[in-house]
């Protein structure tokens, strides 16, 4: 491990998050707010840690593999304490865990909050939260690789430690120009629903607050009732197709643009997630028209799609207590939690590629075993999946079912409180490690983190973190032989 090497790279993140943390620093002067020394404190302490690193260049910026994993997983944790800083110091949250959480929920898109009340919160404060959710969601370091004026091939380490999926590549010949692209479709699309939603009359703060939480897919909303407490049909449909938008692979936008429509459309994972979608959409509007849930169907495909669109984005926004909707809909709900959105999009979860790949691995074993004889390679995307790939989707499953599992134990023995139930802690871990934020019992729509004890957040943090950074790099960071110098 080049530790020089390593301190650049976090230079760089410092620098860059004391300068993102200039937007809410310059709302808080303007509303001459009382969270104006936390967010100037933190700027100068992030400047301070970050620039000395950064003013000389290490003789070579190759990155090994391990190397790159390892500046990724320390860089969020890096993002995580600092972006805590103003909760802290502005007296929101005096307690420094608790300020740790919001910030990784934050920062990790996973939108689980320990605020009761929101809507109390500074103007400043709360972008802050939302501007998290749409940092973290490409990625502070895809802007790095985006913004540096030279990269060498190396860096794709960087790259595939911080994006989602079990396969990453380059749209275009050079990273920095794929960072680009894909930083420029994820602002305009961000953008273009602003636009949209200030025609539908929510006021221009609200309207970025939460398109930040969209595009982020981590749902971050100043209102405590989300996006439900604006009532508005025009609203919950923007908000509707643009979680859908952001739980796309974006390589499917870079196609459009180039003109390959069809090959775009033919995409296996694009099909896989419609179809999951329209599955669920069909077995809980049934569901919620049985029991009488909603009087009209109308209003039963309104927060269906809503719901099924914010659970499979990992977006978390809600229109409706689905905690209280019939037993089949929140089974459906709480197996989309695990299945996510797309990989190479901003949701979280196992993503459905490697869902698709589970699911004809377990076939072709079945296969297998009534004819051993038989050939059977498992495609995807129309393109034979090596064994390799295959392996690391199982083991990358078989770690996170581990974690899953082991975070549910160490929640359940946390003596959280004596409210605290094993459905809680089962929702809790499946919540943070899928990004989702949102669950059911007591983290509901009508609840919050603050139930936990700070050892049990302490175990949702990294379980936040391993979760949007795919396991690997938290893991790594636990292994002796990561430090040695070889």
């Amino acid at each position: 491990m080049r530790y020089r090497l390593l301190s650049y790279i976090l230079g760089q993140v410092a620098v860059v998050e004391a300068v993102l943390m200039c937007l809410p620093f310059i709302l808080s002067m303007a509303l001459k707010e009382n969270t104006l020394l936390a967010f100037g404190v933190t700027i100068l302490i992030l400047l301070a840690l970050g620039a000395p690193f950064i003013i000389k260049k290490p003789d070579s910026l190759d990155l090994t593999a391990k190397e790159g994993f390892v500046a990724v997983a320390l860089s969020w944790i890096l993002l995580s304490l600092f972006g805590s800083l103003p909760f802290f110091i502005s007296g929101s949250l005096p307690n420094f865990v608790d300020s740790l959480f919001e910030s990784a929920s934050g920062f990790t898109t996973t939108g689980g909050t320990v605020f009761d009340d929101v809507e109390v919160l500074p103007k400043s404060l709360l972008l802050w939260r939302s501007f998290t959710n749409w940092i973290g969601g490409m990625g502070a370091l895809v802007f790095i690789i985006a913004i540096i004026p030279k990269s060498n091939a190396r860096i794709i380490h960087l790259f595939k430690a911080e994006s989602p999926g079990p396969q990453v590549g380059k749209l275009v010949s050079k990273l920095k120009f794929t960072a680009r692209i894909l930083y420029a479709i994820y602002i305009v699309l961000t953008l273009l629903e602003i636009i949209l939603l200030l025609i539908g009359r929510m006021p221009l703060f609200d309207s970025v607050i939460h398109a930040f939480g969209t595009a982020g897919t981590g749902g971050f909303s100043n209102k405590n009732l989300s996006v439900g407490g604006y009532g508005s049909v025009y609203i919950d449909i923007v908000i509707t197709i643009f979680m859908f938008l952001f739980a796309i692979n974006f390589n499917i936008y870079y196609l459009i643009l180039i003109g390959s429509v069809k090959q775009a459309l033919k995409s296996e994972e694009l099909r896989a997630f419609l179809g999951i979608a329209a599955l669920s959409v069909t077995i809980i509007a049934a569901a919620l028209a049985i029991n009488s849930v909603y009087r009209s169907a109308h209003e039963i495909l309104r927060h269906t799609f809503f719901q099924v669109g914010s659970i499979m984005s990992t977006t978390a926004y809600f229109t409706a207590d689905f905690t209280a909707w019939p037993m089949a809909a929140q089974a459906v709900l709480f197996i989309l939690m695990f299945i996510g959105a797309c990989a190479g999009s901003t949701g979280g979860g196992l993503k459905v590629s490697r869902a698709v790949i589970l699911v004809k691995a377990g076939i072709r074993e079945i296969k297998k075993t009534i004819s051993p004889r038989t050939v059977n390679n498992l495609k995807f995307e129309g393109k034979k999946v090596d064994n390799e790939t295959v392996g690391g989707v199982l083991s990358y499953f078989a770690i996170y079912m581990t974690i899953f599992f082991v975070s549910v134990i160490l929640l359940s023995v946390s003596g959280a409180g004596s409210a605290l139930k094993l459905g809680d802690s089962v929702m809790a871990s499946a919540s943070c490690l899928n990004n989702v934020g949102s669950g059911f019992g007591n983290i509901g729509v009508k609840g919050s983190y603050a139930m936990f004890n700070s050892f049990a957040k302490i175990v949702l943090i990294f379980d936040m973190l391993a979760g949007r950074l795919e396991i690997l790099p938290m893991l790594l960071l636990f292994n002796p032989r990561t430090w040695t110098k070889k």
